[in-house]
């Protein structure tokens, strides 16, 4: 039954994440740059200008809402994760330096598509029954598209619950506790007969957290997001760069292979990854699975900003996906390759080789701070999607259907911990692919809005921008 199952699982996953996927997804983001005229490309300055600036402004949010800031954290809280470090990995394993490139060019379309995605989220939100601001694909599915189109939004939302559960909590809590569990293992503190305790009370534990965080609503997942992506992002950021300066003399040749890889992989690879299109399908499909351009979750929170001008906030869209996939997966990738550590091109890879780079530079003591990075983007992605899965519950069932999803949401830890996780980690990224399927043909047929919302807002500023 499992094998039948997985049969399935893995002829509609290679369909959802094939070729024909990754030309709707691409395509979809050049048609928007096209009819914005490459707004993330011509109003980047000002895009990073407004951003940062409004980000930089300590203001409290109005009842029922968050900070535009805490907006920002909440969505990447849920972008930012393990795929920035796993996933990246496995990108350069199976499609060779080349893959970088194409995460590079899926990244550059996909910041208009994520600006599209929260542009909308927001013009066409509206308030639920308990005052709290409420939107996303299946909201512009259901207040900007006919009736005839209505069916896409539930579509999506019933998708979104199936994935939270997988992709959002129990394989993320299972990167938790095989980070700490290493960790500890290296250093002699735990013996493989006390493993599966610990996991057991690593499970309890964070089910209590994810449980006290949600319940709190969304000012409090907020304010958890807020504090914990800065903070996670920044130590990140700076272990990698001392890694790429500490190799510094390898750069030019690490560019070099990554341009040259980009169109003729197997002249990088030994002929391991032959293939171009590989290389452009790895690099593309996990530059998304990173980003989440195309799936338009990150809108769910975006929409819960407390701004009243939908463009401005839009403008996080391309911040966001700038971040994630630009500065965060591209330091990841030089961290692989700068620091020469052996790449077993064709062979499926994770969080171990990244790991590898990291200890090659600074040596074993490093894996200490690798696993609690892997630890916090892991826990944020978890409350991210917590935010994500209620709002899908309570388009399909109401308000009232909140509070038991959060429980039950929480109590999924347990299981992620105690569990091996294979097939349901494979099911979860199917479904998070289907996702992309309701949400694109939205947006697609609301580009003529995205169009017009541009055009105003831009005319009101006036010569501001």
């Amino acid at each position: 039954m499992l094998a039948t199952i997985e049969s399935i699982n893995n002829v509609v996953n290679n369909f959802i994440w094939g070729v024909p996927a990754m030309i709707c997804i691409v395509g979809v983001g050049l048609l928007l740059s096209i009819r914005t005229g490459f707004l993330q490309i011509r109003k980047f300055p000002y895009a990073m200008k407004v951003t940062i600036g409004r980000m930089l402004k300590k203001r409290e949010a109005s009842d029922g809402a968050l900070t535009p800031f805490q907006a920002v954290c909440t969505a990447l809280a849920a972008t930012v994760g393990t795929g920035n470090i796993a996933g990246v990995a496995g990108a350069i394993a199976i499609g060779g330096p080349g893959a970088v490139f194409w995460m590079w060019i899926s990244a550059l379309l996909g910041m208009c598509t994520k600006f599209s995605e929260v542009t909308l989220a927001v013009h066409f939100r509206e308030k639920n029954a308990e005052g709290d601001l409420v939107g996303g694909p299946m909201y512009y599915i259901k207040n900007g598209l006919k009736k005839q189109w209505h069916w896409l939004a539930y579509l999506f939302a019933a998708f979104g619950v199936l994935t939270v559960f997988g992709t959002g909590n129990a394989t993320q809590v299972n990167t938790i506790t095989t980070a700490i569990d290493s960790a500890l293992y290296n250093y002699g503190v735990i013996s493989e007969q006390n493993v599966s305790t610990l996991n057991l009370v690593i499970g309890i534990i964070l089910a209590v957290l994810i449980g006290l965080i949600l319940l709190g609503g969304i000012k409090r997942i907020g304010q958890v997001a807020e504090k914990l992506v800065p903070f996670m992002a920044v130590i990140y950021i700076i272990l990698a760069i001392g890694v790429v300066i500490l190799n510094y003399r390898n750069i030019p040749t690490v560019f070099a292979s990554i341009f040259k890889g980009a169109f003729s992989p197997a002249s990088v690879t030994g002929g391991a990854v032959g293939s171009f299109f590989m290389s452009m399908k790895k690099g593309v499909s996990r530059g998304i699975f990173s980003n989440e351009a195309g799936l338009g979750t990150g809108s769910i929170a975006h929409a819960c900003a407390d701004t009243r001008k939908p463009v401005k906030q839009g403008f996080f869209g391309i911040f966001e996906v700038f971040v994630d996939t630009i500065v965060i997966c591209t330091l990841t990738a030089l961290v692989i390759l700068c620091s020469g550590v052996p790449v077993g091109y064709g062979d499926a890879a994770g969080a171990e080789l990244t790991i590898l780079g990291f200890t090659s530079a600074y040596g074993s003591w490093v894996s200490i701070f690798t696993a609690i990075a892997m630890c916090c983007f892991a826990f944020s992605t978890i409350i991210g999607w917590g935010l994500y899965g209620t709002r899908c519950v309570e388009f399909l069932l109401g308000t009232r259907a909140n509070r038991p999803f959060m429980i039950l949401y929480a109590l999924v830890a347990i299981v992620g911990a105690t569990m091996e996780l294979g097939l349901m980690w494979n099911i979860a990224e199917t479904f998070n692919g289907l996702m992309v399927i309701p949400n694109l043909i939205a947006v697609f047929l609301l580009s003529g809005v995205v169009v017009r919302l541009v055009k105003e807002y831009f005319d009101r500023e006036g010569k501001n921008v």
